[in-house]
């Protein structure tokens, strides 16, 4: 048996369409191997978040387009928020006439760990152009106050402002 040296920059095109054929067909195999199959019309996909912060609120802002509104449930039990929808396939078309569906469907769920330092009563949603924003409001105790500090000396009194968290 020879072993031969591979190197994809010195290969023949031969040789990097054999290597590009395996990569193919083990991706390809790969909801195989994990125990899913997988047609055209499912595909669980997960919406992307941006969360932000500012000193009066915690903000979420879900990527959710082609979904209605009401097929958007967003539930706080436990300090834990949980965001749940379903991207249906449109039957319009029968799925032999697509060539090419690259778009997922089907249901998600998405849960957030929400601090302490937010008011569970005061919640917001809105949608928006197939943008989901959920508006948590900080309780008042955790929003910062500006306190008036007295230093005192010797020779007098000095009155410094300083922030306390």
């Amino acid at each position: 048996m020879t072993i031969t040296r591979f190197s994809p920059f010195r290969a023949p095109l031969s040789d990097v369409a054999l290597l590009q054929s395996r990569l193919d067909s083990i991706f390809n195999d790969f909801p195989k191997f994990s125990g899913e199959t997988e047609s055209l019309t499912t595909g669980g996909f997960v919406p992307a978040v941006d969360v932000y912060e500012d000193a009066h609120k915690v903000v979420l802002k879900l990527e959710v387009p082609g979904i209605k509104q009401e097929d958007l449930d967003i539930r706080l039990e436990n300090q834990t928020l949980t965001v749940k929808g379903e991207r249906k396939f449109e039957k319009e078309e029968k799925e032999e006439n697509f060539h090419r569906i690259e778009r997922r469907y089907g249901s998600f769920v998405r849960s957030f760990t929400v601090p302490q330092t937010v008011d569970t009563e005061t919640v917001g949603a809105s949608y928006d152009a197939g943008v989901l924003t959920i508006t948590l409001n900080k309780k008042a105790e955790a929003k910062p106050k500006q306190v008036k500090i007295s230093v005192g000396s010797t020779q007098g009194t000095k009155q410094v402002e300083a922030s306390a968290a």
